[in-house]
């Protein structure tokens, strides 16, 4: 009798294509969809702290979560690896190929989380300080955030790394539903360690009683870092209990010492990845600047806020997109390893189309409810300006947004890694950066114009991509 992985994978190959993307690929997107909705209330719970805390507790989050995106993004780069070669080996039916590739990236990533510990447990002071240039509160509680954030990280690079394998591997709900226990773990225990039993606002005021009763301090700021390493280190068990038994990994003889060949497969993949979200984060980082430099005053910051308010409900769709965009992952790499090229290609179609359906809903939504929504984080009326202006300017363009993020995570299922970053980097630094520094540095326009380019750029990411898709090039992409 077949597996139920044996099943998954004979639907992901000779399934009703359309029916098999949607099948798979919903649960990912609203899984992420609903991870990202968690992350954006525990910001909600560090706001609603004192205003004398809240204020350099935020800013020392923003920064803290920069830097610690470093060892994630390198981390990504060899799960995205990782995961189409092994997709590909599935495809062809290779189960040994499988259990050696996901043992050797476990090691790799295991290997990434001891250096970035000992970087933050004994680096932190001088990361915020001495690189990043904070001072005074965000300095002091920044540092103590960040020791705590880095000295866990292995929590969520594995995190993602496992429940990236299981999706490669066919299985679309389990990762999902450990992403989403995590994520609902956290919320919970950061409402008790960031308030502990002081006040609350009135959305969280149970978590008080409870923590006078267990004798949970109040951690503010601190309490978030501690919360989000619990949580995730949770679910980390049982995902692993899952691999063992569902899918047969991590058994002898497949335990092994490190293999070079494989290291190197991996890693050819994987860095190009890496650098090309790099290049996503140095985009976002100069709007951010030109934001600060151009339209706010030691008085008046509230263009910045606006901007980061909105760059956080933008995660929505990023993520919504990079639940498709895994989904087109697995098609893609399955399919090619099952020699079906054609049906491995049309499967990045459906999903950029049911993507896009989701991504205009959300748009709508935005839309519509712009005021209420940015009004949760900050409702003061400058930040409302500017943060609706921003949505109403640059929603319409998230379905072009979520065309660009599914097709290129189609093309790293086949293992062209080089060349999404190729197209990422024509358009940031081509189009988006220069437009920029000329509107507002050069031309001196209004913040308009720059929310204008953000729309125009998420438009030609959307062109490269559809045109680059459409040659099929990347189905000729041969992997170690």
């Amino acid at each position: 009798m077949p597996s139920a992985i044996d099943t998954a994978s004979g639907r992901i190959l000779a399934g009703p294509l359309a029916a098999e993307v949607a099948r798979f690929g919903a649960p990912l997107a609203l899984g992420m969809g609903l991870q990202t909705a968690f992350n954006l209330v525990d910001a909600y719970l560090i706001a609603r702290l004192e205003p004398e805390v809240a204020g350099p507790a935020l800013g020392a989050l923003g920064i803290c979560d920069q830097l610690a995106a470093v060892g994630t993004i390198i981390s990504y780069g060899l799960t995205v690896a990782t995961a189409a070669l092994l997709s590909r080996r599935r495809g062809q039916g290779d189960q040994q190929g499988v259990r050696s590739i996901a043992w050797q990236s476990v090691l790799m990533v295991g290997a990434l989380s001891v250096i970035t510990a000992l970087v933050g447990v004994f680096g932190a002071r001088q990361l915020m300080v001495h690189v990043v240039g904070a001072k005074g509160k965000v300095a002091e509680i920044g540092t103590s955030y960040l020791r705590v954030l880095m000295g866990g990280g292995f929590t969520i690079f594995f995190l993602l790394h496992l429940t990236s394998i299981q999706r490669a591997l066919g299985s679309s709900k389990t990762p999902v539903s450990m992403l989403i226990t995590s994520n609902s773990a956290n919320l919970l225990l950061a409402a008790l360690l960031v308030y502990g039993p002081g006040p609350a606002p009135p959305l969280f005021s149970w978590a008080p009683p409870i923590a006078r009763a267990l004798g949970i301090p109040r951690l503010e700021l601190l309490g978030a870092a501690w919360a989000t390493l619990i949580a995730r280190a949770l679910v980390l068990l049982p995902i692993v209990i899952i691999m063992v038994r569902r899918f047969g990994l991590f058994r002898p003889p497949s335990i092994t010492l490190p293999h070079i060949g494989i290291f190197r497969s991996i890693w050819g993949i994987g860095w190009p990845s890496s650098v090309q979200l790099v290049v996503r984060i140095l985009a976002m980082l100069v709007t951010h600047s030109l934001v600060a430099r151009a339209y706010t005053t030691a008085e008046d910051q509230s263009a910045s806020t606006a901007f980061g308010v909105v760059f956080r409900l933008e995660t929505m769709a990023l993520f919504i997109g990079l639940g498709w965009g895994s989904a087109a992952q697995t098609f893609v790499g399955q399919n090619l390893g099952a020699a079906n090229p054609q049906r491995a290609k049309l499967s990045g179609y459906y999903a950029a189309l049911f993507n896009s359906v989701m991504m205009a809903a959300l748009a709508l939504v935005y839309r519509l409810y712009a005021e209420r929504v940015i009004g949760f984080f900050d409702h003061r009326p400058e930040v409302l300006e500017v943060g609706v202006r921003y949505v109403r300017l640059v929603g319409w363009s998230y379905v072009c947004l979520g065309i660009g993020i599914v097709l290129g995570s189609a093309i790293q299922g086949a293992g062209a890694t080089k060349l999404t970053l190729r197209l990422d980097t024509l358009v940031v630094f081509a189009f988006q950066l220069p437009t920029s520094l000329i509107a507002v540095m050069g031309l001196g326009m209004g913040y308009e114009r720059l929310c204008q380019i953000v729309a125009l750029t998420y438009f030609a990411f959307a062109v490269v991509y559809i045109l680059n898709y459409r040659r099929g090039t990347f189905l000729k992409t041969q992997l170690a």
